[in-house]
């Protein structure tokens, strides 16, 4: 099942995405029950697919983007949060902050994992049955705030408006098949950026949740970005930041493609 959300006159709906375009839209949502079907919309304008609880990220996760970053390889999953309001949908811009400014607005592809029950302690054998689905995602991050600005936490920097886009759907667990075998894509302009696959994830998802979950419940609607692989512009030579008119793609096998042009 391909779940989206969408805005159809003047409402906001849950629906399940059809291999035609449409959507065919119901009373509920995939959280609390779907209820009772209200129609297909034939048109439909993709919001992100969840509206988050909270928005986790996963650091340095891939070994190719820590060593390209200079990083030490983690010995457990770094941490850090996002502010859910950063959240944006899948073809809408993203927004360069003007009143903090920052000139190294950079981007990230990642597979992110939209958790559907509250979980605790949860066994990283046992995750299935609290994934809802998985969601493409991009960790836009300002590097300057992130990383010389930020007195070493790096939340101001990655939560930004529209620093999150999801989407283009929630595809569930039966549907996708294994997550840890997925090409995830990005490229600005149509010039490729990264290119890596979800196998070389340093910590597997079940592994993410199980540490996560730890005497800490996570909330059904919680996301969780599971890292990105290497190629990021903060690491190319010379840097390659966002600008004004970029065009960004995100891509994950499965999934689909998010498209969000750079507004200045």
């Amino acid at each position: 099942m391909k779940i989206v959300r969408v805005q159809h006159e003047g409402t906001t709906l849950f629906g399940q995405w059809r291999a035609d375009g449409s959507v065919d839209v119901f009373h509920g949502d995939p959280f609390s029950g779907w209820g009772e079907p209200r129609g297909t919309v034939a048109n439909p304008h993709l919001l992100a697919p969840v509206v988050p609880a909270c928005v986790i990220g996963i650091g340095l996760n891939y070994r190719d983007h820590a060593i390209e970053t200079g990083a030490k390889i983690p010995e457990r999953p770094v941490v850090f949060l996002k502010n859910p309001a950063c959240v944006t949908g899948p073809y809408d811009p993203i927004r360069l902050p003007r009143k903090l400014v920052s000139t190294k607005v950079d981007s990230e592809a990642e597979l992110a994992v939209v958790i559907g029950k509250a979980a605790r302690d949860v066994s990283a054998d046992d995750l299935m049955d609290y994934v809802l689905g998985f969601t493409c995602g991009n960790d836009v991050s300002a590097r300057d705030w992130q990383k010389e600005w930020g007195g070493g936490q790096w939340s101001k920097g990655k939560s930004f408006d529209t620093f999150c886009p999801l989407g283009p759907c929630i595809v569930t667990p039966e549907e996708l098949g294994d997550p840890h075998l997925l090409a995830v894509e990005s490229r600005i302009n149509g010039e490729p950026m990264q290119s890596g696959n979800t196998k070389d994830m340093i910590f597997s998802v079940g592994q993410i949740i199980e540490f996560l979950s730890a005497d800490m419940t996570l909330l059904p609607g919680t996301v969780i970005l599971t890292g990105t692989p290497a190629g990021v512009g903060m690491a190319r030579t010379p840097p390659l930041f966002l600008q004004d008119e970029d065009t960004v793609e995100v891509s994950i096998e499965g999934i689909g493609m998010m498209r969000n042009l750079v507004s200045g």
